[in-house]
């Protein structure tokens, strides 16, 4: 039996319902691959998406990453628990007692604490991750205590780059091919631009007018994040299958120890309560959900106009992943996933949460919180509240709009947003009687 025959009919549907340029699948049920793929890579060049064209993969780069510094633990090399500075001693931040203390553990579950959105460009050399390195010891605020909280941060892991590659003796970029690409039998993963022309590579698209993204390749400096690799979509179900083979390759080389897949989706911390569709936990670089008492893990990722997800169902022997370059992206993705893994996996998604129909009782909230990329102006009014998005830095270079979006109340200290952004209804939730608006980050408000 041919696993989801009607897979291109269904991505040609739901792409064409959503507007998105180009998009591709993969999924791997038992030792079936079904692929397919829709649109166009580039609506500048016309040129067709294909199931082996490559996708930037964002911050799912997360996953790669964690399963290097956890070859590193295997090997006695570095101890999950023992401070960063034991392994990578130029490691710090501007708050000095968080600087000596801030486990591996903390940053692959970002507990770390500190400032998560440093996207400083230090160049295309070697040493990029190296210059950020020392950007941060002078510009990383403490958001929060070391381990007292979920704050998602992707400098901790341009941190655990530096670390892999220190102790690996060599480039972030080159520990990856050596010990996950290449053992893995990997073939459609690029790591730079100059590796991505030679695939058909998927540019971004954004805005209303779906107008492609004009610079491809984000900075060097935060690679062990998500910046620059990309990959098709079967290349993250090989991954997901060495993961449910308990480390083990497709030709039967071992990738990774026994045991790392359990170790990496054990939780180490809970995350706000926003519902049953999103992660409810975070485990070692891999975010776990429950979708209607079955489990499952993955990882989300995005770049200007490009959007990955990738989730595994472990107790169905699923993988699945997705790409999308524009457009109303989560929408699509929704649309597509719910009927692929509810096909082959069994899995009924839960809805996404959406504006209450009835008025919602709420204490109103104002403030002004902050972080690298933005500042948020938070205002009441008479049905919830609008929060104003300005954004900084990185950020503003991509889009410089200034935002007002209102949120409605959900119950207690949740919101939701009134009308959809590419697709769905962002949430946002106040923390510590509103001393932190949480966005998945936590936005410290400014005294």
């Amino acid at each position: 039996m041919t696993l989801l025959p009607d897979l291109q009919q269904l991505i040609d549907r739901a792409a064409g319902r959503h507007g998105v340029p180009g998009a591709a699948i993969a999924v791997g049920a038992g030792g079936e691959l079904a692929e397919a793929a829709t649109g166009v890579v580039n609506r500048n060049t016309g040129v067709e998406a294909t199931p082996d064209s490559v996708f930037q993969i964002g911050s799912v780069t997360k996953v790669w990453t964690a399963s290097l510094v956890m070859q590193l633990a295997a090997e006695g090399l570095v101890d999950l628990d023992e401070p960063v500075r034991r392994y990578l001693p130029e490691f710090g931040v501007l708050d000095e007692s968080a600087s000596v203390s801030v486990t591996v553990r903390q940053l692959l579950s970002h507990t770390g604490g500190f400032d998560g959105d440093l996207f400083e460009d230090t160049g295309r050399g070697d040493d990029a991750i190296d210059k950020l390195i020392a950007f941060m010891r002078a510009n990383a605020r403490q958001v929060h205590p070391p381990g007292a909280m979920f704050s998602y941060c992707n400098a901790g892991y341009c941190v655990l780059g530096a670390l892999i590659a220190r102790l690996r003796g060599t480039t972030w970029e080159a520990a990856l091919r050596e010990r996950m690409i290449e053992p893995l039998g990997v073939t459609q993963m690029a790591l730079y631009a100059e590796e991505a022309v030679l695939f058909r590579a998927a540019a971004g698209h954004i805005g209303e007018s779906q107008s492609v993204f004009p610079r491809w390749q984000l900075p060097q400096s935060n690679a062990p994040a998500g910046s620059t690799p990309c990959a098709a979509p079967r290349e993250l179900v090989r991954l997901g299958r060495m993961f449910l083979a308990d480390g083990v390759a497709e030709d039967g080389t071992r990738v990774l120890p026994a045991g790392t897949f359990e170790a990496m989706r054990t939780p180490q911390v809970t995350l706000p309560d926003m519902g049953p569709r999103p992660a409810y936990a975070w485990g070692l670089g891999l975010m776990i959900f429950d979708w209607n008492s079955v489990p499952l893990i993955g990882h989300d990722g995005g770049t200007p106009g490009q959007t990955t997800t990738w989730r595994i169902v472990p107790d169905r022997d699923v993988v699945a992943a997705v790409n999308v370059n524009g457009g109303p992206a989560w929408a699509f993705i929704d649309e597509v996933l719910t009927e692929v893994l509810e096909a082959v996996a069994g899995v009924k998604m839960p809805a996404r949460v959406t504006p209450p129909t009835t008025p919602v009782p709420f204490r109103p909230v104002a403030g002004r919180y902050s972080v690298p990329l933005a500042t948020y102006e938070v205002t009441p009014v008479d049905d919830g509240l609008e929060v104003t998005a300005i954004p900084k830095g990185f950020a503003a270079q991509v889009d410089g709009e200034v935002k007002t979006v209102r949120f409605l109340p959900l119950g207690g200290d949740r919101f939701v947003a009134a009308e959809p952004d590419e697709g769905v209804h962002p949430q946002i939730a106040f923390l510590q009687d509103g001393r932190y608006l949480y966005t998945t980050r936590a936005v410290p408000r400014e005294e």
